[in-house]
């Protein structure tokens, strides 16, 4: 394929995935092919000549596309979201055409320097406390992971790290084999397994504390299992906090557990995978209250915030804690400005080497929506929406309501008002609302 076909085939590939988002709600959102249904319908090996590009296109279609389960799909409720848009989509194609692999600031400056500053922006939205920004001379940072499963494994490494050389500075008898038995690390038993093999990838010891009613880790739980554990002669190192479990969205309680992390020297690391976008939103953030005490803070804006897989964005209060656990610097790597402290070589924040220009899909969201734009995203339901739907129910005479206003969203209200309601009236206006809100939709 020369230039001049690129150009045309790659029209044609925006105008393929646009149909394909037109017609995505007639799909099957879930396939209907059982294991092993591809291998028959492909060769056994590659082509030893070349095919044109119609052909691999129709096959795409006729053998991909039928095993294909539709996370976009309106009728997709399974998982997480997984919410990209147009902007984010154009630039990954920007970023796969540029093909620059940003492992150090000299690999890329542009790529580099956009990311610290792109995880400085959307720290703000989020109201990060200063210390997790980068600022022009901060000691944190940001770095976007490839998953939330990387950034707890990339801290727990780090908190690792951290507490071998603190214990063997005091303890000099002790070999790292002595600390690293000893170590115990801590999750909530509504934590998601990518905590658990955190701990198994690093070789410490992980315990879950057991979550309360609301499936929620409070301070006493965690304080009873340190205090039993430093009696057996553990040393406890790194707690996982979760806002939004994967089960049920749960949120542990911050302001209990982080004075308890930073009074015993453990790393407190946030897990807001699922939830965290949310926070954007003024209304949202007191949910994040309690973040001050962390070391590290996550959460995904690729499943959330109009940006494609991967985006996991990783704050921490200091990078010289990832960058001294992982720092390994071959001479051909090195560069003249890698020591003036004024540039970033992310290959020190992360397992892998290499790193696409995934901020690029970063920029292009927060200034084609804007922070009001993904805002109304994440709030979804509109004032405008809400009025129109309040009118259509009233309207229509079945059911009455009054709405009220909560600060600056326009809010209907359901009150059971009279002695005689039942069940049944209840699960009538529901049904009613339901539909009306439904065709309303349709209508939007």
């Amino acid at each position: 394929m020369d230039i001049t076909e690129f150009q045309k085939r790659g029209k044609e590939m925006v105008d393929y995935i646009a149909d394909y988002f037109k017609q995505l709600e007639k799909r099957p959102v879930y396939p209907d092919v059982e294991p092993g249904y591809l291998r028959p319908l492909i060769p056994d090996s590659a082509p030893q000549e070349p095919e044109n590009f119609e052909d691999v296109l129709k096959d795409f279609e006729r053998i991909i596309m039928p095993g294909v389960t539709h996370w976009h799909s309106p009728y997709f409720f399974a998982y997480f979201p997984t919410v990209g848009s147009f902007p984010a989509l154009l630039a990954d194609i920007l970023s796969g055409g540029i093909g620059c692999l940003s492992f150090s600031w000299a690999a890329s400056p542009a790529c580099t320097e956009l990311e610290t500053v792109m995880l400085d922006w959307l720290g703000k939205m989020l109201n990060l406390p200063e210390e997790f920004l980068a600022g022009r001379d901060g000691e944190g940072g940001g770095v976007i992971q490839g998953s939330a499963s990387e950034a707890t494994l990339v801290t727990l490494l780090a908190a690792r790290t951290k507490m071998i050389r603190r214990v063997q500075s005091e303890n000099p008898e002790l070999t790292e084999a002595d600390v690293m038995s000893r170590l115990v690390a801590y999750a909530s038993d509504q934590a998601h397994s990518s905590v658990e093999k955190a701990g198994s990838i690093g070789g410490v010891k992980i315990k879950t504390i057991p979550s309360n009613d609301k499936f929620a880790v409070c301070g006493s739980a965690l304080k009873k299992v340190l205090h039993e554990d430093r009696a057996a002669g553990l040393i406890p190192f790194f707690f996982c906090a979760t806002l939004g479990t994967t089960p049920c969205c749960s949120f542990d309680r911050l302001l209990e557990l982080g004075p308890i992390c930073n009074k015993e020297n453990i790393w407190m690391h946030v897990d807001a995978a699922y939830a965290g976008s949310a926070f954007i939103c003024p209304e949202f953030r007191y949910l994040l209250n309690g973040v001050e005490f962390a070391d590290s803070f996550n959460f995904n804006p690729h499943k959330w915030l109009l940006i494609n897989a991967e985006c996991s964005a990783l704050w921490v209060k200091k990078r010289s804690d990832l960058t001294s656990a992982f720092k390994v610097d071959p001479l051909y790597l090195q560069h003249c400005h890698q020591e003036s402290g004024l540039v970033t070589d992310y290959r020190h924040w992360q397992i892998p080497l290499t790193r696409r220009f995934r901020s690029l899909k970063m920029w292009f969201v927060f200034r084609m929506y804007g922070i009001k734009g993904l805002q109304e995203h994440i709030r979804k339901a509109s004032n405008q929406l809400n009025e129109a739907l309040l009118k259509s129910i009233n309207e229509a005479r079945k059911i009455h309501l009054v709405p009220c206003h909560l600060r600056e969203k326009f809010v209907l209200r359901f009150a059971i008002c009279s002695r005689t309601v039942e069940s049944v009236h209840v699960q009538f206006a529901w049904k009613h609302i339901s539909k009306l809100a439904t065709d309303l939709l349709k209508e939007c």
